[in-house]
């Protein structure tokens, strides 16, 4: 890599790590860390789901799987949309009653107690 690559990269690691030192200032216990406080709108998990679902693997593993398979799985991207609205409004309910902070804990109270409340 050249002089110019590392001082971007390097700006650029920076940059999101000052950002996240930046907003996560007034953050002072791992609930309110985890769970944003639970004030956040369903759209908003919702958006945030879908850009854990696009993350740098889906870039960089599609256009080979294009390749291989053609464009056939392109149509889940297509639906990845609806199925977040679906789980923002159905499943997410559920993690509020269970004051849960992962899914793991939510399977895990799920197991133990046989059902949900």
């Amino acid at each position: 890599m050249s002089l110019l690559d590392w001082i971007v990269m390097t700006g650029t690691l920076t940059a999101i790590v000052g950002y996240g030192v930046y907003q996560t200032r007034q953050v002072d216990n791992i609930k309110s860390y985890l769970l944003g406080d639970r004030d956040l709108k369903w759209w908003t998990i919702g958006l945030s789901v879908m850009a854990t679902q696009a993350s740098a693997i889906t870039f960089l593993s599609t256009p080979g799987q294009a390749y291989n398979d053609g464009l056939g799985f392109a149509q889940f991207y297509f639906g990845l949309p609806i199925a977040m609205v679906i789980l923002c409004v159905f499943v997410l309910p559920i993690y509020y009653r269970l004051q849960v902070y992962t899914a793991m804990s939510t399977w895990r109270v799920v197991l133990i107690c046989g059902c949900v409340r």
